[in-house]
């Protein structure tokens, strides 16, 4: 008989348990499919004796998530306790110097160390598996490293955090405030009591970190991301974008050209009817264009103990059946330094709401200032009514630009903000026209 696979995992939690339940209900299908039987032989966790489901007691239990990594009797170490520092970090670095595969979830780790990890790997001669890391149930990473192996990626963007794409669904569709939906997810349990992470945008910025490498062949560098979160979208901003025909979606994307690579994430306003634009609610989509596949998109489930797990289970597979690939489509000493484009290259359209002093010449100064910046406005119009108080009358403008470089844009926005002709600042929202 083929000798078993033998898995050890680290964090019993969501991911871990949904890895449980598939192999619980699935052993048959996953021994077929891998080759050989696959089983688990030792776990970890912050609670020996909380009641998980599965009958655990014939498992070697590990307090030490290190320990278990070390464990001369798990061929492959599977981490799915996040954070980007230790235990997780020391646990997966044990067990790649102890020659075992890894496997994990965890794109925080991967966004900080992916780097140094991949090489470490590469130097023991073993896997470094992480489909789960991104969006979930969606194959993303299998799909760049190997479905587009012919092709040279030009960009690649998505919705990659079910949180925000909760939030900015229901503020669309319900009209309701994001506060007000915003605890409602954390009601529900898409939201964390402190939700920084995910509606901050960084989340986001790690999911993009690791796709960006994989696609462009480059080392992992998640301090070159711009980001910027949907905490300031307003209701109103919603309501104006859907008028226009558009949705406002916090979207990760990553462009390379021969300048360099250019990573944002920031809320954007795409139009309605486009793929991306349809994916609402907790779902993902990731878009990645081909040099000669085009354009591709992957929409699912973005997170939640099965479709997560389900990834792992897709990476457990390769590793039996001895599919191993370099953890970023080629070999880490071969990832090129990151050339970063120039600050604020990005070129493209923007929505920008302005609350202008209702005084003459408020809104000739306002297209002055954007013809000095070679701007070229398309469409310029008042929403809402006049609004008064004892010291002044203001009103709200809207005003969506041409095609422009975000420099300018923001240089612009500086300049109309000391001008004396707006109350508050601007709000900035660029335009993907996908």
């Amino acid at each position: 008989m083929t000798q078993a696979l033998r898995l050890g995992i680290a964090g019993l939690g969501t991911v871990g348990g949904g890895v449980l339940d598939i192999l619980a209900r699935h052993e048959g299908l996953v021994a077929a499919r891998a080759g050989r039987p696959v089983e688990v032989v030792a776990v970890s966790a912050r609670s020996k004796g909380k009641d998980r489901g599965h009958d655990l007691s014939k498992l070697a239990w590990h307090d030490d998530p290190v320990k278990l990594a070390a464990d001369p009797a798990v061929d492959v170490f599977i981490e799915l306790m996040g954070g980007e520092g230790d235990p997780a970090k020391a646990a997966v670095e044990t067990a790649l110097k102890a020659g075992k595969h890894v496997i994990t979830a965890n794109k925080a780790l991967l966004a900080h160390h992916g780097s140094a990890l991949a090489r470490l790997a590469e130097e023991k001669g073993v896997a470094l598996n992480f489909e789960a890391s991104v969006a979930g149930g969606i194959p993303i990473i299998k799909t760049i490293r190997e479905g587009l192996a012919g092709n040279r990626v030009g960009k690649l963007f998505g919705i990659m955090n079910g949180t925000c794409n909760y939030i900015l669904t229901k503020m669309a569709n319900e009209g309701r405030s994001f506060a007000d939906v915003l605890k409602e997810a954390q009601q529900l349990g898409y939201a964390e009591a402190d939700p920084t992470f995910d509606v901050g945008g960084f989340d986001t910025a790690h999911k993009l970190a690791v796709l960006t490498s994989l696609a462009f062949g480059v080392q992992v560098n998640l301090k070159a991301i711009d980001i910027e979160g949907i905490e300031q979208i307003t209701l109103d901003d919603i309501r104006q974008a859907g008028e226009m025909g558009y949705k406002i979606k916090l979207l990760g994307v990553a462009v390379a050209s021969e300048q360099g690579i250019e990573q944002r994430v920031h809320p954007t306003l795409i139009p309605k009817g486009s793929p991306a634009a349809d994916t609402d609610g907790v779902f993902n989509a990731v878009v990645v264009k081909g040099d000669f596949v085009g354009d591709l998109m992957l929409e699912g489930r973005g997170a939640g103990a099965h479709p997560t797990a389900s990834a792992v289970l897709s990476d457990i597979v390769d590793i039996a059946r001895g599919n191993f690939r370099p953890a970023f489509g080629i070999p880490a000493k071969e990832l090129r330094p990151y050339k970063a484009a120039p600050q604020k290259a990005h070129e493209g359209g923007f929505y920008v709401a302005l609350t202008l002093q209702d005084k003459p010449g408020a809104v000739a100064a306002v297209a002055k200032i954007l013809a000095e910046e070679k701007i070229s406005i398309e469409s310029i119009f008042q929403r809402g009514k006049l609004e008064k108080d004892e010291a002044r009358a203001t009103a709200p403008f809207i005003l969506i630009t041409h095609d422009t470089v975000e420099s300018a844009m923001r240089a612009a926005l500086e300049r109309i903000e000391k001008d004396g002709h707006v109350a508050g600042h601007p709000r900035m929202i660029r335009i993907e026209r996908l």
